[in-house]
């Protein structure tokens, strides 16, 4: 199956761990107290996702931390390079390299912050709002194939635990 194609959901009530533990309907073959754990599924179902994603943003010849970028700089504004990479969760480094490639196909500039000569302030450029535009059109449209077996309410219940759960585990990560 290509990455870019997800099989329809089917039902399936997962029976708590232990003696007896089993997937009724849509029964993947995976250990049923593995199944039980929601950090294994979020795993495994973040995957499936990903791909998705990823195969949704490769038509446009880009990887996802371009999108990544291009989004960031949509939501927030023009941002200084250190802070973009921090709020992406991005090495520093490696964001130079995702730069180069956006800026050299002309989504992006970078220039010199007036008020500290040592920072370089990256904005979308008029050619990288249409694509980050666009390629968010193909994102939702890749994530409505990845959730197609969810109803629209269940995927905002979806999205708000899960959201719950990320600023939560950032709130008691070190700094």
């Amino acid at each position: 199956m290509p990455t870019n194609e997800v099989p329809a959901c089917e039902d399936a009530e997962v029976v708590s761990p232990g003696e007896g533990a089993e997937v009724r309907g849509g029964d993947v073959g995976r250990p049923p107290s593995l199944l039980a754990l929601p950090s294994y599924l979020v795993s495994h179902v973040s995957r499936i996702g990903h791909d998705v994603l990823i195969a949704a943003v490769a038509e446009a010849d880009l990887r996802l931390p371009h999108f990544a970028t291009l989004t960031a700089l949509a939501d927030f504004g023009s941002l200084p390079q250190h802070e973009l990479a921090d709020r992406l969760g991005l090495n520093r480094s490696h964001l130079v390299g995702y730069l180069d490639t956006i800026e050299g196909r002309g989504f992006v500039q970078r220039t010199r912050d007036p008020a500290d000569r040592r920072r370089q302030l990256v904005e979308l450029t008029r050619e990288g709002e249409k694509v980050q535009r666009r390629l968010f059109e193909v994102a939702l449209r890749s994530q409505d194939e990845f959730l197609a077996c969810l109803t629209p309410e269940e995927r905002t219940v979806l999205s708000a635990l899960l959201h719950r759960v990320l600023v939560a585990g950032e709130q008691s990560r070190p700094n």
